[in-house]
């Protein structure tokens, strides 16, 4: 089985081919960075019309590395949903064109769904494809929730963010810094030359029961302390220092709240699988280092995709789809782009949470 996956949901155009084998047979990625950074941010009319542009040459790009024909695929595979709506029904057309014209399946994969399989396309247990259930923290510039992964579409939300993603909290302190964008990357690097005790940054939600999170405060925080400064420009080592105190707060929130994770995974799965993190965030080295720290001491394993595959790409989402495909699962050509789509539509309301649970 060999699929074709699509990923147009932010401000990356890309696609990818993947077999049941678990190879990458091409991964084709191409991002847009450049086109919103004067604007420090995602810019959604920009990243609609970019991925107009380019997402016929980006799917040309990725038959021709893999090296088949249309006719050699299993299906069709795109993000549907969540996402930003321009961008999502972008790739779900392109798919749905692909798939009509080569009477292929058609796939509408959830993008988080994608990354939360994504570990199963490239990480094993006991020389396996990663088992179910696992543990996922997901967390990237528009979610940050924790689940108990339990099969293909079976996700129990253990927690979400009450307000801001973590990656949204890394890109706005960045830009508060004058680092600019991408702010994750450019606030991991300048934390390596930093004191991470020199700021009192909060932690917040830490010490209360649940697996929720919130990061408005800590946000609101980084922007008081800049304004405490001394006038005039940032220095380079406050600059460094701020970041990584940052970063370092926001592992201690993560710790902490996987911890609560990790008792509740256990008590509904004696023996269960590892803690897995995936999405954008899940590249920060930093991150991940004090993750597999809390799973050694609790007695579990770690795993995370490679860091190339944490942030939005065609890979994960061909995966997903393969994934669906084996199960039988397809969607019906007239299927409607979701700009909201929870992986656990049963979960209940957190408080404050919104759209973003």
């Amino acid at each position: 089985m060999i699929v074709l996956g699509i990923e147009t949901s932010c401000d990356e155009t890309a696609a990818a081919v993947v077999d049941d084998q678990r190879r990458i047979l091409a991964n084709v990625v191409l991002s847009q960075v450049d086109a919103h950074r004067p604007y420090g941010g995602v810019v959604p009319e920009i990243a609609a019309r970019a991925h107009v542009e380019a997402v016929d040459r980006v799917v040309d790009a990725a038959m021709h590395e893999s090296g088949l024909n249309f006719s050699d695929l299993s299906g069709v595979a795109a993000t549907g949903g969540p996402g930003l709506i321009g961008g999502v029904m972008v790739g779900v057309m392109t798919a749905k064109a692909l798939a009509f014209t080569e009477n292929l399946p058609f796939v509408a994969v959830n993008h988080l769904e994608a990354h939360a399989l994504t570990v199963r396309l490239t990480e094993t247990v006991d020389g396996q494809m990663t088992p179910f259930p696992y543990l996922l923290l997901l967390v990237s510039g528009g979610h940050c929730q924790l689940l108990m992964v339990e099969g293909i579409g079976h996700y129990r939300r253990l927690g979400t963010t009450i307000d801001d993603a973590l990656g949204e909290a890394f890109d706005k302190s960045a830009k508060m810094l004058g680092l600019g964008y991408p702010g994750g990357p450019l606030v991991e690097s300048r934390a390596k030359d930093g004191d991470d005790q020199r700021f009192d940054l909060p932690r917040p939600m830490r010490g209360r029961d649940g697996c929720d999170f919130s990061f408005s405060g800590l946000k609101t925080k980084v922007r008081q302390t800049i304004e405490n400064l001394p006038p005039g420009d940032l220095q380079d080592q406050d600059v460094a220092d701020l970041c990584a105190s940052f970063q370092r707060a926001a592992g201690d929130v993560l710790a902490e709240r996987c911890g609560n994770a990790i008792t509740m995974f256990e008590d509904a799965h004696p023996g269960g699988g590892p803690l897995v993190v995936a999405g954008g965030v899940a590249a920060n080295t930093y991150l991940r280092g004090r993750l597999e720290q809390l799973a050694a001491a609790r007695g579990i394993g770690f795993l995370a995709p490679p860091v190339a595959l944490c942030t939005d790409n065609g890979a994960m989402v061909a995966w997903a789809g393969l994934e669906r495909l084996r199960q039988g699962d397809t969607d019906p050509l007239d299927f409607k782009p979701r700009p909201r789509w929870p992986l656990d539509p049963d979960a209940a309301p957190a408080a404050f949470a919104g759209v973003k649970a």
